[in-house]
């Protein structure tokens, strides 16, 4: 095995687990090759950082490896294994320092790295609301729409919505396994996990057949924190799985973005506490986008409806705004309201009862009754 061939790589995501700083750091200091040949060799001198019996378990581990037949069983699942340094790698990732990936198992056609320099991570709670499905659905067609690839866990609740968002709309996802990506989990996810790598990426760090642990999904949260641009929670509770992936983005100078909820729901109860720290508000794909877009990408300006009174001469407006709404008034008295003299203020009234704001009562003018629903509605008074 050689240093610029995959099997060593391969023979390690057998015996290193995701994560592990301590592997990161031997394979930085001594070579992918002399990790392989001290985990191998009889008598090899232990790499430092681990006990005897961690060393001794690594050894069993690299024993029992074999990187030709976990290559020839991706081959027949239609997946490849992409290492450090190769031309479909994705840089970004180098990021996570001596924690990046021994490689990452890829399923599906498109280029790894190419889609990774546009992508968004769409997280959150596992037992979503059908407010969180909507939102991270939403967010995620909107993103795919604007030509955005929508990266995720593949996880139920959130994470599935978003990858059915994206598909929905025709575009680009990546879920991010945290086991072999030849065995789909969860298994309700089977049909869905074949959708994206017939038209998207599935990925993972572990060699085929491998099976998900607790740790391994946590630490599966940093690969989707780092693939991408930034990261967006959708519903996530205090102790939820996501904001793991949320703090790691932090942590890689990423941007961080959450979707308000309610403020009795504890399934939002995180993602608050996220957006009181640094994470950024969003409410739909256009925010994200502004956010982690190109310069020029900006949301469109958001305003309320425009009502008919805004579209009164400014004159016009000052003398309505001067007018009771419960009783008459003369003319001296709308005229001292609305800062104008008495004669401008009576051209006005004559105005505003032309449009059927206001009527004759007496001496005085008043609003009419239409004129008074229809302001508070919002609508014209005819």
């Amino acid at each position: 095995m050689s240093d610029d061939g995959p099997l060593s790589r391969i023979l390690l995501t057998r015996v290193i687990e995701p994560g592990d700083e301590t592997g990161g750091r031997w394979l930085r200091e001594y070579g992918v090759r002399e990790v392989v040949r001290r985990l191998r060799a009889d008598g090899a001198t232990a790499l430092p950082g681990v006990g005897e019996k961690r060393w001794a378990g690594l050894r069993a581990r690299a024993g029992h490896a074999d990187p030709e037949r976990d290559l020839g069983a991706a081959a027949r699942a239609g997946v490849r294994f992409v290492a450090p340094g190769d031309a479909e790698w994705p840089t970004q990732l180098d990021d996570l320092g001596d924690g990046r990936p021994l490689g990452l198992w890829v399923r599906g056609r498109p280029s790894l790295r190419l889609w990774a320099l546009r992508a968004v991570a769409v997280v959150g709670a596992r037992a979503c609301t059908e407010y969180g499905a909507h939102m991270a659905a939403t967010l995620a067609a909107g993103l795919a729409e604007r030509g955005w690839v929508v990266v995720s866990g593949g996880a139920y609740g959130v994470d599935g919505a978003a990858h059915r968002g994206a598909l929905g709309a025709g575009g680009a996802t990546v879920a991010v396994l945290a086991c072999g990506v030849d065995r789909p989990y969860p298994r309700g996810h089977t049909e869905l996990i074949g959708r994206i790598a017939e038209q998207g990426l599935v990925v993972g760090e572990l060699p085929p057949g491998e099976h998900p642990t607790q740790r391994r999904f946590v630490l599966r949260n940093r690969v989707i924190a780092a693939l991408t641009r930034g990261t967006v929670v959708v519903e996530a509770a205090h102790r939820s799985g996501s904001l793991v992936t949320a703090r790691a983005a932090q942590r890689l100078g990423r941007f961080t973005m959450g979707v308000p909820g309610p403020a009795t729901s504890g399934l939002s109860a995180g993602v608050h506490e996220l957006l009181r720290g640094e994470a950024t508000v969003v409410t739909d794909a256009a925010e994200v986008v502004e956010l982690v877009g190109d310069m020029g990408e900006l949301a469109p300006l958001r305003r309320g409806p425009v009502l008919p009174r805004d579209l009164l001469e400014p004159g016009a407006r000052r003398v309505l705004a001067a007018l009771p709404g419960d009783r008459p008034a003369s003319p001296e008295e709308v005229a001292r309201g609305a800062q104008t003299s008495e004669d401008e203020a009576v051209a006005r009234l004559y105005e505003l009862r032309a449009l059927g704001y206001v009527e004759r009562h007496g001496d005085g003018w008043k609003l009419t009754r239409q004129a008074m629903i229809s302001v508070r509605a919002g609508r014209s008074p005819r």
